[in-house]
């Protein structure tokens, strides 16, 4: 995924990852560790803060300019979209100079327009099953399929 990120924004001369908490943010991280030796500008990576269940209220971990910048959001599963779509919201208002999106599981079902520019795996489910990420330290350890209750 690194590879085709750094080919697709080889114009670019910086790129800052926005990982959503809770295992965005350690994915964000791993693209950047596999970004740093291959992408030629400079690679920037924070942390977005946003209740899924309720998501009136977001926040990134640090204050930064987003103007002009080319931004990569990056969620662990697209199961509906919702997360990714209010996510991006405030992010548009800052007036970025290009947004991608990036899931490394993406469900087949999801309610909300998001494409996806990367996804490391795409899986076709039940309607009612839902894809969770598990993440012990830091590390990607694999990912499951559950029944939405």
């Amino acid at each position: 995924m690194a590879l085709e990120i750094a080919e697709h924004n080889s114009n670019i001369t910086e790129i800052l990852l926005i990982g959503i908490k809770e295992n965005g943010i350690f994915i964000a991280k791993k693209i950047e560790q596999f970004l740093l030796p291959i992408f030629t500008g400079s690679v920037k990576t924070i942390s977005l803060s946003i209740n899924k269940k309720c998501p009136e209220r977001i926040e990134l971990s640090e204050e930064v300019n987003l103007q002009n910048k080319a931004i990569l959001l990056v969620d662990d599963v697209a199961n509906s979209g919702r997360t990714m779509l209010y996510a991006l919201a405030p992010l548009l208002e800052r007036y970025p100079s290009q947004i991608e999106t990036l899931a490394l599981v993406e469900r087949t079902h999801k309610l909300f327009p998001v494409a996806l520019n990367y996804v490391g795996l795409s899986v076709s489910t039940k309607i009612e099953e839902n894809i969770e990420v598990i993440v012990d330290g830091g590390e990607v350890m694999g990912a499951v399929i559950k029944i939405a209750l």
